[in-house]
């Protein structure tokens, strides 16, 4: 039976997402050690906070290897949320963390000039190609944002969905096994949670 954990690194909102999983009784188990995540076939990495916090708490809890053994080299499912999609690419502007570089690109601040930052509330979401974790939903959907930074992919390919907020900014990636999404999935709610349940559908063929 397929078990996702939650990468429980004490700056995200791990509580969250546990609720949500079991709204739609996809089985679970937090992950805060290698131990733990040798137990689990696909993870979901929550985010709240700074992506320096994030990267400090997972080198703390000595994941980080573990987690791109798990995710690059054996190619497990993973699910990044918020801070969770930010960490995945290579550099984040927000006190110059270095992230897990699983894909290229940056993260930025948001001008402030052109937008009122951080977002906070919901923004339309546009797909931009094709991909399971939009199965059963319409392009235009709503899910809520809480980000004062974005996400930008050098590989344009990564980008399946994105919104308008001060001009173009990404809302979800993806590419082969990592999928994440920069608003967040578990308080976004009938959307964000065919959303997950989507994302353990495809864990499970894995």
């Amino acid at each position: 039976m397929l078990k996702i954990g939650i990468i429980d690194y004490r700056a995200g909102n791990s509580e969250s997402v546990a609720a949500a999983l079991g709204a739609i009784n996809v089985p679970f188990e937090m992950v805060n050690s290698p131990e733990c995540l040798a137990a689990v076939d696909a993870i979901v990495m929550p985010g709240v906070g700074s992506a320096g916090a994030t990267m400090d708490s997972l080198d703390q809890l000595g994941l980080i290897a573990p987690m791109t053994e798990f995710v690059i080299e054996r190619r497990r499912p993973y699910l990044g949320i918020c801070v969770g999609l930010q960490v995945v690419f290579a550099r984040s502007e927000e006190g110059g963390a270095t992230c897990l570089g699983w894909m290229s690109g940056n993260v930025r601040r948001f001008c402030e000039t052109d937008v009122r930052v951080p977002q906070i509330g919901w923004n339309e979401v546009r797909k931009t190609r094709d991909h399971p974790i939009f199965d059963g939903i319409e392009s235009g959907c709503y899910t809520y944002f809480v980000n004062s930074y974005h996400a930008i992919p050098e590989d344009e390919d990564v980008v399946i969905g994105t919104i308008d907020y001060g001009g173009r900014s990404i809302a979800i990636i993806g590419k082969d096994n990592v999928w994440a999404t920069q608003f967040h999935v578990e308080k976004s709610g009938p959307v964000g949670l065919r959303m997950l349940k989507n994302f353990a559908i495809e864990s499970a063929k894995c």
